[in-house]
């Protein structure tokens, strides 16, 4: 009961940070470049890690897995945050939190290809739904409201998490997660704030107190501790539950931007919304059954 009750009080938190951080970073974007608050937030958050990970210095191995770190940094933080950053900037955080929350449909297409994971049709009509959903939020594209490079960034930044996690389910049994985690968003983040000095100015950063606190929160809670709870969820046997609890982070962010940034809900906005949850429910139902019938065995 105990264990449970940790267990579900981690996917409140994770559900939670990971909602929030879009109208954060919408806000904190207001003061900053977009890529070095990608990078400083990014680099913040891979001191913390490593600095959690040192004990199990000898598991790093950085000679004969440097090059699993690197390719996975571009792919997770790189690309992810790089294209979401940038994108923020031209639609709604709700919306792009929509967009990009289509990963785990998307992953079920790519772990289908080349992980050799089921492909059932359940699966297949949440797919189905899942574009479907994408297609009702994008409508708003074309009316000049929203920019249809925001929602290309959109879905580059789901395609690269995907990605993303295909590389790291099949290079888990060499490395350390802790490690994993925690190189590949210092290596990412060094990157983007390489990417940020010579693209953009420091001089363009305003240092009050929106941006400075913003970006703490998202450092420590939503990068550092956000991907230390993930991947302690798994380690526990709890994958399944994490991913068919995903859904809810597009709701939780499209409420709080509403709340913070007074974003509108428009009506394409709610019926792709519900479209994308369906989608992911569907995806993700089967995979949910076999969690619990695990549990009770």
């Amino acid at each position: 009961m105990r264990q449970q009750r940790k267990t579900i009080a981690l996917l409140i938190f994770l559900v939670i940070v990971w909602g929030i951080n879009w109208p954060l970073s919408k806000i904190a974007l207001n003061y900053a470049p977009p890529l070095l608050f990608a990078g400083i937030r990014t680099v913040l958050a891979g001191v913390i890690l490593i600095t959690a990970a040192l004990p199990k210095r000898r598991e790093l191995q950085f000679k004969r897995l440097w090059p699993v770190y690197l390719i996975s940094a571009f792919l997770s933080i790189v690309f992810y945050y790089g294209f979401q950053t940038i994108g923020l900037q031209y639609v709604p955080s709700g919306l792009f939190s929509a967009i990009v929350f289509l990963q785990p449909v998307l992953l079920g297409i790519f772990a289908w290809i080349w992980l050799g994971e089921s492909m059932y049709g359940l699966k297949l009509a949440g797919l189905l739904l899942g574009f479907l959903g994408v297609a009702s939020l994008s409508i708003g594209g074309f009316n000049g409201s929203i920019s249809v490079p925001g929602i290309v960034l959109a879905l580059a930044s789901a395609l690269s998490w995907a990605f993303a996690t295909v590389y790291t389910k099949r290079n888990a049994a060499r490395v350390d997660m802790l490690w994993m985690t925690a190189m590949q968003i210092m290596l990412g983040g060094i990157i983007l704030l390489a990417a940020g000095s010579a693209a953009e100015s420091w001089a363009d950063i305003t240092w009050n107190a929106a941006f400075i606190v913003n970006t703490l929160f998202i450092s420590v809670f939503v990068i550092a501790l956000g991907w230390m709870v993930y991947f302690s969820l798994i380690k526990e046997g709890e994958a399944g539950r994490v991913g068919s609890f995903t859904f809810l982070i597009p709701l939780i962010s499209i409420g709080s931007s509403v709340v913070l940034l007074h974003e509108r809900v428009t009506l394409n906005l709610v019926i792709g919304m519900l479209l994308i949850v369906g989608s992911i429910v569907l995806v993700n139902v089967r995979i949910t059954r076999r969690t619990l019938r695990r549990s009770t065995h």
